[in-house]
């Protein structure tokens, strides 16, 4: 092997030590990769004497060593932290268990919106606790105007559909908050 070919080698051996490093402090691998680096530190002293580079060669070889010692000595940084206690190692996180479900889906009925105004309030409650659940902003849905949107919709079912009473429903699809309202009798 060439002595271009070997400093390509060591190149692609510090590049990949560097990564299998990377995968040690992020917690893939229980072991720092001493093996990996022992190999690219034995090509680093074959070539500490400068007698057989030609000057082109002999500043890849100083950039290249520049590279490792520099990666060397944050990862000796780290190590040390980790072994101190400074620095906790990182494990894989388990999945999480999903929260307790909650209901999907509220529904509620009345004959006259102007009579029964804690149903009202408890629907305009139930939307607005899902839309926060959703991350939706309820800043432009204040009381007032939900009741009055409430009214207005349940006259115009109501006569419609020749029905005596207007269920609304608070769902969530995939995501999003929807308020729907039908006619029941």
């Amino acid at each position: 092997m060439t002595v271009d070919e070997e400093l390509t080698h060591l190149e692609d051996a510090i590049r990949k030590l560097k990564i299998e490093y990377d995968v040690y402090f992020n917690g893939g691998t229980p072991r720092a990769p001493v093996d990996a680096q022992w190999r690219v530190e034995s090509v680093v002293k074959k070539y500490s004497d400068a007698q057989r580079l030609s000057f082109a060669q002999r500043f890849r070889y100083n950039s290249l060593v520049q590279r490792y010692a520099m990666f060397s000595d944050m990862w000796r940084q780290k190590v040390k932290a980790r072994e101190e206690g400074r620095e906790p190692p990182r494990r894989r996180e388990e999945p999480r268990p999903e929260p307790a479900a909650q209901p999907s889906s509220f529904a509620i009925q009345w004959n006259d919106p102007e009579q029964e105004q804690d149903k009202v309030e408890r629907l305009f409650n139930v939307l607005v606790e899902a839309k926060k659940r959703c991350g939706e902003s309820t800043d432009s849905l204040p009381m007032e105007t939900f009741k009055r949107f409430v009214k207005q919709k349940t006259e115009q079912l109501k006569k419609d559909m020749a029905c005596q009473q207007v269920e609304y429903v608070v769902e969530i699809e995939n995501g999003q908050v929807r308020l729907k309202a039908r006619g029941s009798s």
